[in-house]
């Protein structure tokens, strides 16, 4: 399994759980999590990374994700969430890796279907 799809696989499980333990699993304590490259606001720090993962979001979202490229330093990581009733959204992220499998910077690219006028 690649480095990528591990952290992916640890990366829904969190998501899931909202466990600040399988967070802090995939997170270096240092880490950036960015909602879009031009974040002014990134949440940092593996204690505000936990605390936004607990907030609310819709509930069952419905997902695929997969790698699309990597290398032992950087994961890219396309696909799609749905949140059925709620909003749609198409991904990439960024994985920046630290030397032991965490991330140490994330970055989402999402978009959201144009409305037909």
């Amino acid at each position: 399994m690649s480095q990528t799809k591990k952290w992916l696989d640890g990366y829904i499980r969190a998501w899931m759980t909202k466990d600040g333990a399988d967070v802090r699993a995939i997170f270096t304590d240092d880490a950036e999590y960015w909602f879009r490259p031009d974040d002014p606001d990134p949440v940092i720090g593996i204690d505000a990374i936990v605390e936004m993962w607990g907030e609310d979001e819709p509930p069952n979202p419905q997902y695929e994700l997969d790698v699309l490229i990597e290398d032992a330093r950087l994961g890219i990581i396309k696909g799609h969430v749905d949140y059925p009733g709620h909003q749609f959204y198409s991904n990439l992220w960024e994985v920046h890796f630290a030397d032991d499998g965490r991330a140490s910077k994330f970055v989402e690219w999402f978009m959201t279907p144009r409305k037909a006028e």
